[in-house]
């Protein structure tokens, strides 16, 4: 599902910009400088990789669809599985739950062979709380090389501002080459703050909001498998799970579920 208000957000940031710029009698074609773009989004990319491990930053660059196509969780549907297997725990044991094979979410589908496998609750909560941890950690590690990108480009931007100065300074004998040093000078700096602000530092908190709303959701599984370990009542694992539905976008009706 397209999340609108990311591509909302970018027209109306990126277009005020350049209607500002139209409405003040400049030319948009100003705006547009290859020199520059390459000072400020080489530098800011290679400054990124050399600080970067291999395998954050490619992960980092794979959570950047996340921006326009966030991950759905379907925590209403997954609540309604999870009782579903505690209603079977409760009929046949847990041996009844020996379909993990047909369970598609890989993290569940753990949880599930911990609990056919006759696993302590405790032993289960701690097992299956490492590996959201780890995931959380290096999910969150990968998101800050767009923070990094942020606090990068506009310190590059400058350096880019003062080539083109220098530039200018090496030319002021020929007026015919000042304009083009200026015009690098400040659009450089245009490139790397607003690309700080206007991409990336907001690409990377949108993005660690997406990682906090997955751990959130497999937590939820963590509880509910735990719950079922524990031989808790159906009906008291719904009260509990529901806890973890967000109000403002619940669709489904969950209450006659047991």
């Amino acid at each position: 599902m397209i999340d609108f208000l990311s591509i909302l957000g970018l027209i109306l940031g990126v277009g005020s910009i350049l209607l500002g710029q139209f409405l003040d009698g400049g030319h948009l074609g100003t705006l547009v400088n290859g020199p520059a773009a390459l000072i400020v989004l080489g530098g800011t990319f290679g400054a990124v990789m050399l600080q970067s491990p291999a395998n954050v930053f490619l992960r980092g660059l794979k959570l950047f669809s996340w921006v326009f196509f966030p991950p759905r969780f379907h925590t209403e549907e997954t609540i309604i599985r999870i009782i579903d297997w505690s209603n079977i725990a409760r009929k046949e044991g847990l041996l009844g739950l020996e379909i993990v094979a047909e369970e598609e979410d890989l993290f569940a589908r753990k949880g599930l062979e911990l609990l056919v496998d006759g696993s302590e609750p405790e032993v289960m909560r701690s097992i299956m709380e490492l590996e959201i941890d780890a995931k959380e950690s290096f999910d969150t590690l990968a998101t800050k090389i767009y923070e990094a990108m942020g606090g990068f480009s506009p310190t590059i931007s400058i350096i880019g501002a003062v080539m083109g100065l220098i530039h200018v300074m090496g030319n002021l004998s020929d007026p015919s080459k000042l304009g083009s040093g200026i015009a690098v000078a400040f659009v450089a700096t245009i490139y790397g703050v607003g690309a700080a602000n206007l991409l990336f530092i907001p690409i990377s908190t949108k993005l660690k909001t997406q990682v906090q709303n997955e751990v959130t959701y497999r937590e939820m599984i963590v509880e509910g498998l735990v719950s079922i370990a524990e031989g808790e009542n159906p009906r008291n694992i719904q009260r509990k799970l529901e806890g973890y539905l967000d109000k403002t976008k619940d669709d489904e009706d969950v209450s006659d579920l047991v």
